[in-house]
């Protein structure tokens, strides 16, 4: 358990690593090893790929709604790299469905910079980092403002998934969800 300590202290759990390490693949595996009939919510972020070649990212809810988060035509004041990314359409997929009432473990794939140019989403997520719900997602390797706020929460415990660790890890983190849940 290298990658993994685990501490009871910590309720908030993220995954982060390399672009293409695995870590959205990761956190689904994990959700699919946790008891049937936990009650969840949040989304997925997903590259975009057109004849092979990645132009953006899009956002799929837990209960299946789609919504590009950002594109390469997409001519935005918000842009990271050669991405520009969608803030509204962002917030009005996403943050509907991040609220705390009988939700009991949030998915939020991930707190990366293009998540972070929304202000409604950062307030959103630090109020369910304080709920008693915790959160599993995945968040950037590097970062500062938002993302490096997260990183130094006391309750928050920062996993990183290598190409090697990534199967190990799954019912490491499974087992330690299953017993904050239940």
């Amino acid at each position: 358990m290298k990658y993994c300590k685990q501490n009871p202290m910590k309720k908030n759990i993220f995954v982060t690593g390399s672009p293409g390490v695995g870590k959205t693949t990761l956190i689904q595996k994990v959700l699919d090893n946790i008891p049937p009939g936990i009650s969840s919510c949040g989304f997925f972020t997903n590259e975009l790929r057109e004849s092979g070649i990645r132009v953006g990212f899009e956002i799929t809810t837990l209960n299946g709604l789609r919504g590009i988060l950002s594109h390469t035509r997409f001519k935005t004041k918000h842009r990271v790299g050669k991405y520009g990314v969608d803030v509204a359409g962002f917030e009005e997929l996403v943050l509907p469905f991040l609220h705390s009432e009988k939700t009991q473990i949030f998915v939020v794939d991930e707190i990366g910079k293009m998540e972070c140019f929304s202000e409604k989403f950062c307030l959103k997520m630090a109020a369910l980092l304080d709920s008693d719900s915790p959160v599993f997602g995945s968040i950037a390797l590097k970062g500062g403002g938002f993302i490096g706020e997260v990183r130094l929460r006391k309750d928050v415990e920062i996993v990183l998934v290598t190409h090697e660790n990534r199967d190990s890890l799954v019912p490491i983190l499974a087992q330690r969800i299953s017993r904050m849940l239940l």
